[in-house]
């Protein structure tokens, strides 16, 4: 669910787009602090179907079994809004339809949430034709890549400063046999130990970027990344789709996670990846005096797409190489081909030489090869200089740092 869903074009015309048809039920599902809210409406009365109900972070699998078995009849379509992009992957992958409703078409949302779960249901029975279909391929992104795609354009000579000040991190040193792979939208309450059992197999560490809405739903989970020996990263509280956030919204979300992961670990994650690594010039402004550092990535499993273990595995083999950071996700959907794909992708990276490290030891080994190499230029400068008479403004020989002709 971080970024590759972001293929998709504009698909507009919701539930019933031409009219509300007998039976048709909208299920409007908002996030909270603790987990979710769902209410749950008839299209011809607006009225509520059942009383509304909650769930917790780690109940998805129940509410996604209690809606397609809804009342014994169709399952409601469900409405999210932007700033949720936990529940679209595994319940897509479910069969159910789901749509999204963007922040201009309803009120502003609370300081920590989203709108109330009847609000969204309304806007899907009142105005079907606002809404965005959801689709496996696109993800909550769905309609919305052109805008996506202008913002990640015109953030990229920002994020190009931040790389060179070390406050951004994409991929390490191209002369160390050493990778990181990083797993996003965790933990799952199946997956992340499946992981943790194959990294463990082979000696190998990774990096965990945890949503905190998981973080607290999922406690043990947590512990048990960290009793690894695996480092964990932030990746927001409810993976929103970042240009819907306020600048306070934004760093609400990076800080209620960290102070979630330090609770748990008693070490808050130094590293923050975007979902989506959607980064624009207004969200790298809103992050731009705060302490963390971000994480990218220079080789995507795609394994969001489910296209099979098998080309999950060739993905990372084919474009992975020293220094490579490789995204893959064990959270917030079927991570199934994943957990399937990830013993041949290990294999593959040690049988070429390459190390399955964390961000953080990645990091470091970059920053140590670059201070080497700094070190060593810088000597040999001084010995041509020394030997030739050529300085930074020699006088003699016209060869200088500026000498007008540049």
């Amino acid at each position: 669910m971080t970024t590759g869903r972001t293929s998709a074009g504009s698909t507009h015309g919701g539930p019933a787009a031409g009219g509300a048809t007998t039976g048709t039920r909208y299920a409007g599902i908002a996030w909270t602090g603790s987990g979710y809210r769902v209410d749950v409406v008839d299209a011809g009365t607006g009225r509520r179907v059942v009383e509304p109900s909650s769930w917790g972070g780690a109940q998805v699998a129940e509410l996604i079994a209690w809606l397609r078995d809804f009342d014994g009849g169709p399952a409601p379509a469900v409405v999210l809004e932007s700033t949720n992009g936990l529940l679209d992957g595994p319940m897509t992958a479910a069969g159910l339809e789901v749509y999204r409703a963007d922040p201009w078409l309803l009120p502003p949302r609370p300081p920590f949430g989203s709108v109330p779960a009847e609000r969204l249901a309304q806007q899907a029975r009142t105005a079907p034709g606002s809404l965005a279909r959801v689709t496996a391929e696109g993800g909550s992104l769905t309609g919305r890549a052109d805008e996506y795609f202008d913002g990640v354009r015109r953030g990229e000579p920002i994020l190009a400063e931040l790389t060179a000040a070390g406050r951004s991190f994409g991929h390490g040193s191209r002369d160390v046999p050493r990778v990181a792979l990083t797993f996003d939208d965790g933990p799952d309450p199946v997956y992340t130990r499946q992981v943790l059992e194959i990294l463990d197999r082979y000696g190998a560490r990774a990096t965990f970027f945890c949503v905190g809405h998981h973080v607290t739903a999922l406690p043990d989970e947590v512990r048990r990344i960290a009793a690894a020996g695996h480092e964990l990263g932030n990746h927001s509280w409810s993976h929103p789709f970042l240009f819907d956030l306020t600048p306070d919204e934004l760093r609400e979300q990076i800080d209620r996670t960290a102070e979630a992961v330090d609770g748990l670990t008693g070490t808050a994650p130094v590293w923050f990846r975007p979902p989506y690594g959607a980064l624009s010039p207004e969200v790298l402004a809103a992050l731009e005096k705060h302490p963390v550092a971000l994480t990218m990535w220079d080789v995507d499993a795609r394994d969001w797409s489910r296209p099979g273990p098998e080309r999950i595995a060739a993905t990372v083999l084919e474009d992975a190489g020293p220094g490579s950071v490789v995204l893959m996700h064990e959270g917030a959907g079927d991570r199934a081909q994943t957990v399937e794909a990830l013993p041949s992708i290990v294999e593959g990276l040690l049988e070429r030489g390459l190390e399955p490290v964390t961000v953080s030891e990645l990091a470091a080994t970059a920053a140590a090869t670059a201070a080497a190499t700094d070190t060593a230029t810088a000597t040999a400068a001084t010995a041509v200089g020394g030997h030739s008479g050529i300085s930074g403004n020699s006088g003699s020989n016209g060869i200088s740092g500026n000498n007008g002709n540049d």
